[in-house]
């Protein structure tokens, strides 16, 4: 079997590339695109009527007759020249952004009810802040309405953003390895195998444990929290691991392909205040980890033997051998991975 670090080569750059390209396309046009539809609307909803009221005019306050007439003018003005239009188009896709990005926390944070309030909240402010409307007082006062709004959508986030912070801190120079396996492909199916029955096995004997995943780097830091290993991977080894006469079984196990790099390790625990009372440290441990990195843990209840796999800190219960197969093979690419489908249980 070929080993998966295939030489560099013009034709593999290209290809690179051409995926690479292909990724930026989805994640534009394909991915979450029902969320990027709403915010699309939003954006135009709310640039069209603080253009149109007068925002970033000196509007003076005019009729009823005269109030439509002066509300298209002012839209129009804004694409007057060439100029003038590459400038709105900008801001229209910085507000397209900054709405997604409320969005998405809402979403993330199952706030609805307080994204239709925050749409309602945003209208009131334009009109009473339109110099078209000239508001002698109420126009001054919600003036600046929409920083209040952003400040307090980051009082209401401040965890959210720390962890995209994290992310984007996370891909410095300060990692513990490239991204590159040293494995063959029959190497890592055997490892997919080998975490497979381990985990099962230890489903069924009630077995607490906690395995993680990644195709990412991972901050040093969260390996050096454990005790370093470096062993090629096995089932047997695994379920030692997690024995509970070991002295590592407490914490997380780390694999990546075929090598166990650490065990013992301590992960940060999640702060969502919605889980239910049920789940232990170790899911909080696994849903903390996969908030903040981009890594797949795997969870087995030691009360109840359900095996639960954690991600972009979303937790999903009740896995079977054929589901926990597949979404480990697409961690090792060995397999496309597929949207999120929402499975039993989640939570």
């Amino acid at each position: 079997m070929a080993d998966l670090k295939t030489p560099v080569t013009p034709e593999n750059n290209g290809e690179k590339r051409e995926n690479a390209f292909v990724g930026v396309m989805k994640a534009i046009f394909v991915r979450d695109i029902v969320l990027k539809l709403i915010a699309l609307g939003i954006t135009a909803a709310i640039w069209c009527v603080s253009v149109g009221l007068g925002a970033g005019h000196s509007s003076e306050a005019v009729d009823f007759v005269d109030f439509f007439e002066k509300f298209g003018y002012n839209i129009a003005v804004e694409f007057s020249s060439v100029g003038r239009a590459v400038v709105s188009v900008i801001d229209i896709i910085l507000l397209f952004a900054a709405v997604y990005v409320v969005l998405v926390l809402l979403r993330k944070n199952n706030s609805s009810p307080l994204a239709k309030f925050l749409v309602m909240l945003v209208a009131v402010v334009l009109v009473l802040a339109s110099p078209l409307i000239g508001f002698p007082v109420m126009g001054n006062v919600f003036g600046y309405g929409f920083l209040l709004i952003l400040i307090a959508v980051l009082a209401m986030f401040p965890q959210e953003l720390r962890r995209a912070l994290i992310k984007v801190a996370s891909r410095s120079d300060n990692v513990s390895f490239q991204t590159d396996y040293d494995s063959t492909e029959e190497e890592l199916r055997e490892a997919v195998d080998d975490i497979v029955k381990a985990v099962l096995n230890m489903s069924k004997d009630n077995c607490g444990a906690l395995i993680l995943l990644t195709k990412q780097s991972l901050p040093k830091h969260i390996l050096e929290s454990g005790t370093a290993l470096g062993a090629r991977l096995s089932q047997p080894l695994i379920e030692c691991l997690f024995n509970t006469n070991a002295d590592l079984h407490d914490g997380a196990v780390f694999i990546r392909g075929n090598k166990i790099l650490a065990a013992g390790c301590f992960l940060p625990l999640s702060q969502n205040q919605s889980l239910p009372k049920e789940l232990g440290t170790r899911h909080r441990a696994a849903l903390g980890v996969t908030e903040q990195y981009d890594v797949l843990a795997i969870v087995v209840s030691e009360e109840t033997g359900i095996i639960s796999v954690a991600k972009d800190g979303k937790l999903d219960r009740y896995y079977d051998a054929v589901m926990l197969a597949d979404v480990i093979e697409q961690v090792f690419g060995l397999k496309a991975e597929k949207p999120a489908k929402k499975k039993r249980g989640r939570k």
